[in-house]
């Protein structure tokens, strides 16, 4: 892989998140509990490892016992110019269903269109594209 890699550590909701990202974003899912993966430092429903892969890649597993889960402070994840606007649109008012809008995802002063949302599972989200992006 030559891409960063999200990988955020669940407090017990990997299936449940994984699965939200996969609504949001689209693309193939795979979940590994840990019983699968042989390991005894979890319950052996939790998820030890999930990936999606798709137009937004992100994995992630539930902590182990002892780990703490995901808190996100000063990190915003960018999708900016990574879609059409009309997907961006889409993929900003999903993750915003249970979360937190920041700054609605519209024109700003310095001409691009972006906003940030933090969404149910505590991931902060910054999405927009420049005009010249809006027709294609």
């Amino acid at each position: 892989m030559t891409a960063l890699q999200i990988y955020v550590s669940f407090p017990g909701t990997a299936r449940e998140a994984l699965g939200f990202y996969a609504d949001v974003f689209g693309g193939g899912l795979s979940l590994f509990t840990y019983q699968e993966f042989n390991r005894t430092d979890g319950p052996p429903d939790a998820i030890a490892h999930g990936q999606l892969n798709g137009p937004v890649a992100l994995a992630g597993s539930d902590v182990a016992a002892g780990q703490q889960g995901v808190r996100c402070e000063g990190l915003m994840l960018s999708l900016l110019g990574t879609a059409a606007p009309a997907v961006l649109h889409e993929w900003f008012d999903k993750l915003s269903a249970g979360g937190r809008v920041v700054d609605p995802l519209g024109p700003k002063p310095w001409g691009a269109s972006d906003g940030q949302v933090v969404d149910r599972h505590g991931l902060h989200w910054l999405i927009g594209y420049e005009p010249e992006s809006a027709s294609s």
